[in-house]
């Protein structure tokens, strides 16, 4: 990927409107990249962050709470539960004292490919921006929102 300028060849009103067009350039840039990544392991992105939600849980959580605490607000939740389900990477139990309430836990199904996946993660994604200018993306970002 090269410089936002070059790859839209297109000029912008101002300095901001540069940046936002390559906040969301780079954000589809990450997003097809993880795509990509987590396909062999039969799963998306954010099935994978419902796991490791569950995973630092450490117990069985309310439906609710895992979709307060996913990095992507995904109106889908409830259907990408059921996908991991069908897989058995995680089991519901429901609430002994309100039928309405869900708990979700994950199996050591779930918690083997967490492990599989972490042995192929690699956040070369940022190779090229030192620890420094990492730090400095991030205030930047906080900034923002």
């Amino acid at each position: 990927m090269g410089d936002i300028s070059t790859d839209i060849n297109t000029t912008f009103p101002n300095k901001k409107v540069k940046a936002l067009l390559n906040i969301i350039y780079t954000a589809n840039w990450i997003s097809s990249h993880q795509n990509a990544f987590f396909k062999p392991f039969g799963i998306s992105p954010q099935q994978y962050n419902i796991l490791r939600i569950l995973k630092g849980a450490g117990e069985a959580i309310k439906v609710q709470t895992i979709k307060e605490r996913m990095l992507e607000r995904a109106p889908n939740a409830t259907r990408l539960m059921d996908k991991l389900c069908d897989k058995n990477l995680i089991h519901r139990l429901p609430c002994p004292d309100d039928r309405r309430v869900v708990h979700i836990e994950i199996t050591k199904n779930g918690l083997q490919l967490l492990d599989e996946i972490s042995k192929e993660f690699k956040d070369d994604l940022l190779e090229n921006i030192t620890e420094k200018e990492a730090d400095q993306l991030s205030n930047l970002l906080d900034k923002i929102r």
